[in-house]
């Protein structure tokens, strides 16, 4: 009996190997398949490791100090290698066409190399008489420092977008995904209402959490509703586009409950409304998830139904009624008192009151800011240096962020930056454009879900900078790659093509 019979399993891997016109002629079939099989245990490990730092991201206040980022980027890092030695075992066995993540990592990169160029320096020692360091002056940053850490996180979550592009892209990983997510939303979502209920001293499980002091494990109640956005509109949208079973939906329907409770009663004004939003999004994309015209199941009445616009609208109507009365049934007085204020911060009347430290003022310096550097900006991760130059107030209340994403992008990177960031918009909508019209019910329900938590973010950003913890945007860079990634059978159609 020869060595391709002993192998038994691994015989349809001997085969592939011996196909590959050169490989076979050199190296020996058992030792090629033994480095398929340390391939494969690599690409799972790799697989793991993700979604474990899923979990490791949220527990420690989401990520935001600086040091527990940095411990973030050394994991990818090391993820990294791991997948470049997972790639030179596979020997070019793996299926790397049809890569959907091109066009997206395309503009982050060129965003990543952009930042980078902003801490370059133009001067040099022989220019600085004093002993300042001329690196701090002649750079395009405001803080050279803080837009290097910038380009290390955004370089981490590139890099962890095509890991998760080349080792989660079949049906059953992209699940496990979305399971972790929903399972972490959920453990913080109670743990945000335990926390409320009886916490009372500082401390509890983590030791910097405060009473009355931000939700869950997250030190801003804003922070926490960006995770809770995300999670419920993946939960919402697998179940409404039929992504799981039947008998499972009853578990992801119980899921939303905790979720919703949690958001409405972190009291986040930027999360409600864009829980509103996230129903409008479903409410207008739901039709784009039902079968085609020319199948069985698009006869059925519900699916006729479902086209019509006049029952969209007042379904969407009903929606955002109930949800309304929902939310202020749990939110109570507090939620009614926390939108009562929201009043003051946007009305220019108030300004000065507060010591600078309204959205409307912070928005004003802020456009003042970009105007002053239209072009390349102040650097990216330098909008707190830079700010206080356009922040009249008294000074007891400086800025940290713009609380506006947009807004943060176009003073920080200029028109440039803002251009990089449009090119990866249109590059999102085009893939994810195709996806929803996928012939997988599953990957359609899948991106649908991802969609709605993605348009939840968007709306978000406008008044908050939730994706500045790496906890919410590692859970963003998921959401993308579920939203746009090729399932396998459907690269091969491609390929074909």
């Amino acid at each position: 009996m020869d060595q391709t019979q002993q192998d038994g399993p691994g015989r349809g891997v001997n085969q592939r190997i011996m196909a590959q016109a050169g490989v076979a002629e050199f190296i020996p079939v058992s030792q090629k398949a033994a480095s398929l099989r340390i391939a494969d245990l690599l690409s799972k490990g790799i697989f793991g490791a993700l979604l474990g730092l899923i979990a490791l991201t949220a527990i420690p206040y989401g990520t935001v100090e600086s040091w527990w980022k940095a411990v973030f980027a050394c994991l990818v890092f090391a993820l990294c290698i791991g997948a470049i030695l997972e790639a030179l075992l596979s020997a070019g066995l793996s299926n790397s066409a049809g890569f959907a993540g091109r066009s997206l990592l395309l503009p982050l990169l060129a965003l990543a190399s952009f930042a980078f160029a902003q801490t370059i320096s133009f001067g040099g020692a022989g220019d600085n008489p004093g002993n300042i360091s001329p690196a701090l002056w002649n750079t395009i940053s405001a803080d050279p420092f803080q837009t290097r850490f910038f380009v290390l996180q955004l370089l981490a979550l590139i890099f962890t977008l095509a890991l998760l592009y080349r080792y989660a892209s079949t049906e059953r990983r992209v699940r496990s995904l979305i399971y972790v997510i929903i399972a972490v939303a959920v453990a913080s979502a109670v743990f945000g209402i335990l926390r409320q209920t009886t916490q009372h001293k500082l401390g509890f499980v983590l030791p910097l959490l405060k009473p009355d002091l931000g939700y869950g494990q997250f030190a801003n109640k804003n922070h926490f509703a960006f995770l809770m956005e995300m999670a419920l509109g993946l939960d919402l949208g697998l179940v409404l586009g039929g992504g799981i079973k039947r008998d499972r939906a009853m578990i992801f329907f119980a899921a939303l409950l905790p979720i919703w409770t949690a958001l409405v009663l972190s009291n986040s004004r930027g999360g409600i409304l864009a829980m509103l939003a996230q129903l409008v999004i479903a409410a207008l994309l739901f039709t784009s998830i039902a079968p085609n015209s020319n199948s069985q199941v698009a006869q059925l009445r519900f699916f006729k139904l479902a086209r019509s616009v006049a029952l969209r609208i007042v379904l969407l109507v009903a929606l955002v009624i109930g949800l309304l009365l929902g939310t202020l049934w749990v939110g109570g007085d507090r939620l009614v008192n926390t939108f009562e204020a929201a009043r003051g911060e946007l009305n220019p009347a108030a300004a000065g009151s507060r010591g600078g430290a309204t959205r409307n003022e912070m928005w004003g310096a802020t456009w003042r800011m970009f105007t002053a550097h239209p072009i390349l900006g102040v650097g990216l991760g330098g909008y707190w240096v830079a700010i206080t130059a356009y922040h009249d107030a008294s000074g007891s209340l400086t800025p940290q962020e713009a609380h506006n994403d947009y807004l943060e992008l176009l003073s920080s990177g200029g028109l440039v930056g803002a251009a990089l960031g449009v090119w990866f918009a249109i590059a999102l909508v085009r893939l994810t454009r195709n996806n929803l019209k996928s012939a997988e019910r599953f990957r359609r329900a899948a991106c649908f879900g991802a969609v709605i938590g993605i348009g939840g973010v968007a709306v978000h950003s406008l008044v908050d900078f939730g994706l500045h913890l790496i906890a919410n945007a590692l859970v963003f860079v998921i959401l993308i790659m579920i939203a746009t990634a090729k399932s396998d059978s459907e690269r091969r159609l491609n390929v074909n093509a």
